[in-house]
């Protein structure tokens, strides 16, 4: 496994091979959810790359950049385990050189749900996956559901740039209560991991509503809201029940749907989603 950490390293691994190469994008504190992906790029792709970078573009001025949880050599140890062919761990300087003044904006979606609670999210999203997938060029990309906004974001700036690589989201993968990985687990308390799993729980529960033939977008909303609302260490963000393309908030569920929340349980903010689709 080859580990760079510039621009010019990273060009010259991927001009010295015309193999196929899948790039799982990543801000490093690697768990199953990442390994996911990893083990689905190994599958299809000949070479994988996968890069580590915390981007500061796509934190808020009152988020948690700081405190965001890092381990690079554990990373590197799990990535060696899959058999990673390069890892990209550049420093903030390196991506975003002085001077660097572009970004890339998707839109409305990338100010709804997220973006609406985060400001500015997605144009950072969006800036430094465009930035990676112009220096890898990959032929695939992996994304985790968990991040289902991020992912049509990407489809999205994807299709409005022509670029010429596959964008391919890879199902969330949940603990054994149901509640999906994510780096931010480990801000949880003893009390407040077990209070989260009623995010999950409220989604499934939601969900199966829905396949019993609720259609009605508001009532499945409230199905979410009235379980979280037990819970007293969560505080509600939002839940919404959107068109999985354009992400507009449905009355009636009557096409391809995307069932999202987003709650502070105790000081950290956790997201989840489920589809909706007859």
């Amino acid at each position: 496994m080859e580990v760079v950490k510039t621009l010019v390293s990273l060009r010259r691994w991927r001009a010295t091979t015309h193999r196929s190469v899948g790039l799982v994008p990543t801000m490093g504190f690697l768990h199953e959810g990442h390994l996911a992906l990893v083990r689905k790029a190994r599958a299809e792709n000949d070479l994988v790359a996968v890069s580590i970078f915390v981007n500061p573009r796509q934190f808020g001025p009152d988020e948690d950049l700081a405190r965001y949880p890092r381990d690079t050599e554990h990373d590197l140890a799990l990535l060696r385990a899959e058999s990673v062919d390069l890892v990209f761990i550049p420093t903030v300087d390196e991506m975003y050189p002085p001077g660097f003044s572009t970004s890339v904006d998707v839109g409305s979606l990338g100010e709804r749900l997220e973006g609406l609670s985060r400001p500015g999210h997605f144009k950072g999203v969006a800036t430094v996956v465009a930035r990676l997938l112009n220096l890898t060029r990959p032929q695939r990309a992996y994304f985790g559901q968990k991040d289902a906004q991020q992912v049509i974001v990407v489809r999205r700036m994807v299709k409005d740039l022509a670029l010429t690589v596959q964008i391919d989201a890879v199902p969330t993968v949940r603990e054994p209560d149901g509640l999906a990985l994510s780096s931010r687990n480990i801000f949880l308390s003893i009390e407040e991991r077990q209070a989260a799993s009623v995010l999950s729980r409220a989604l499934f529960r939601a969900q199966e509503s829905f396949e019993w033939g609720e259609r009605d977008a508001q009532r499945i909303r409230q199905i979410v809201r009235d379980m979280l609302d037990l819970e007293l260490l969560v505080r509600t963000d939002y839940v919404s029940v959107a068109d999985a393309v354009t992400l507009d908030e449905l009355e009636q569920i009557d096409r391809p749907a995307l069932l999202s929340l987003a709650a502070w349980v105790g000081q950290t903010r956790l997201i989840d989603n489920l589809p909706l689709e007859a």
